[in-house]
């Protein structure tokens, strides 16, 4: 349910960005200052959003930890939509890292995109399709705004299928036994631990969002891009750290690349 409130907390705040933001390599550097600045209350929606992916990414985590924990993966169908969701999000996180335009939006999208050029023999045509030129541009930035407006609502659906699936199955419980005696009435048990649950990670992310707001982002993202100026460490957002860290850790190219797609799927 955590993680439903995210998506949706997540929709409701990138919609009202949208409505502010430009998705032009001249102006969407300015254009996020400007909802920062001169929106109303528009540098809290920024924060709300930039601090609940952090917080959708904690929550996918223990999600999924607990399924393999539980051995929830017996639920062959659940857990393939779940994975498929899990890398949607992903696609989702990154696409939207880039749209600040700045260093570190410009610089990651280089790298990670690049990580397509090791696909034997069509890897350059791939990473310049994606590009749409022979750099990260103006056509790489409209494409991405596009494709970050539209994941989020295929994972909605998705997230559907995930529970069609699960609601076939039944739930797991930590004794691993059939939990049909144990069935209580959704109302008010489920309803109050919901909001509970939502009460407590709301007050944390508006917390967050209104006391350190920046903690978790990177000071490289506060600098205009500039493609003559590399800076000087290229690091995702802490939630994507453990596949980039295989993914440096693994000194050829393509078995690197091999390696952070087995550590996610």
């Amino acid at each position: 349910s955590l993680l439903g409130l995210c998506l949706i907390t997540q929709i409701l705040t990138g919609l009202f960005l949208a409505m502010h933001y430009t998705a032009d390599v001249s102006t969407a550097f300015s254009s996020v200052a400007h909802i920062c600045r001169d929106v109303n209350y528009g540098w809290f929606i920024r924060n709300l959003h930039a601090n609940g992916a952090s917080f959708f990414f904690i929550c996918l985590y223990i999600h999924i930890g607990r399924g393999l924990y539980y051995g929830s993966y017996l639920y062959k169908e659940t857990w393939n939509v779940g994975v498929i969701l899990f890398l949607l999000v992903m696609m989702t996180a990154f696409v939207g890292y880039v749209l600040p335009w700045g260093q570190m939006s410009f610089w990651g999208a280089t790298v990670i995109t690049n990580l397509l050029s090791a696909v034997p023999y069509i890897g350059n045509t791939l990473v310049q399709w994606i590009w749409g030129g022979f750099s990260v541009d103006n056509a790489t930035l409209t494409r991405f705004f596009a494709f970050h407006f539209l994941l989020p609502f295929v994972a909605a659906a998705f997230t559907m299928v995930h529970l069609i699936f699960l609601h076939e199955t039944g739930s797991n419980n930590p004794i691993g036994l059939n939990s049909n005696t144990e069935k209580i009435s959704f109302h008010p048990y489920f309803s109050f631990k919901d909001i509970l649950g939502f009460g407590i990670m709301l007050f944390v992310l508006i917390s967050l969002s209104l006391f350190s707001p920046n903690l978790l982002g990177d000071p490289e993202n506060f600098t205009p891009t500039n493609p003559l100026v590399t800076p000087p460490h290229i690091k995702p957002e802490w939630y994507f750290l453990f596949a980039y860290a295989i993914l440096r850790s693994i000194p050829n190219k393509l078995g690197g690349v091999i390696a952070l797609l087995a550590s996610i799927l």
